[in-house]
């Protein structure tokens, strides 16, 4: 029994120290939010997106999905397609994030903001949108477009008609999702094929803004 005792204890203290490695990793709110400030210009204050800027809403969505593509944008995965303006100004200010640490903080910052709530509304038709959407987007990004984290599929749903339009034509157009190493991107640059008119686009988008 002695023997099991002093086996243990190495390892109740290798436990111990990843415990508190971890913890010392905690995402700090305080210093997400300040570094935030930058990224409120485009994307609100209130994380809410602002149309006018190309900001999409941040709020509400998946914090893997956001460090993931800030991460992109860092590295060059994202915004590397010279027909990408805006990414490319994206990864201009992902660079502003100094470390894996920096990015984990704003991202934590976001993701306790509230979900905005979305008071766009385009001409459509919500039937055939909702049918078109359950049939080409529904399995990943879940019902109403509300996300699904286990797919890696982000939240659609309370993002801006323009932003959904602009980069589902990214994908399409292959300006976004070509690079080797944007796994999840191209596998929407497939699914950007399912939507065969701009008016079925127009209808997924106006259901979405809808939910």
């Amino acid at each position: 029994m002695i023997r099991i005792k002093q086996m243990c204890l190495p390892v109740v203290a290798v436990l111990t120290l990843l415990s508190l490695s971890a913890g010392s990793r905690a995402a700090d709110l305080e210093l997400g939010k300040v570094l935030y400030g930058t990224c409120g210009a485009c994307h609100g204050i209130d994380a809410a997106g602002i149309d006018a800027m190309n900001g999409p809403a941040l709020a509400g969505q998946d914090s893997a999905y956001l460090i993931r593509q800030l991460q992109h944008f860092k590295s060059g995965v994202r915004g590397e397609d010279p027909r990408d303006a805006l990414g490319k100004q994206m990864q201009g200010m992902a660079a502003t994030l100094a470390d894996d640490a920096a990015v984990e903080n704003v991202v934590a910052y976001i993701t306790s903001l509230p979900m905005p709530a979305s008071s766009q509304t385009i001409e459509h038709d919500q039937r055939n949108g909702e049918v078109q959407y359950n049939a080409s987007c529904g399995a990943c990004h879940g019902p109403g477009g509300k996300g699904n984290a286990s797919m890696n599929a982000p939240r659609l749903a309370g993002l801006g008609q323009t932003y959904l339009r602009r980069q589902y034509n990214n994908f399409a157009l292959g300006i976004r999702g070509s690079h080797p190493d944007d796994r999840y991107g191209r596998q929407m640059q497939m699914m950007a094929t399912m939507l065969s008119t701009d008016k079925d686009l127009d209808d997924v988008i106006g259901y979405l803004l809808s939910q």
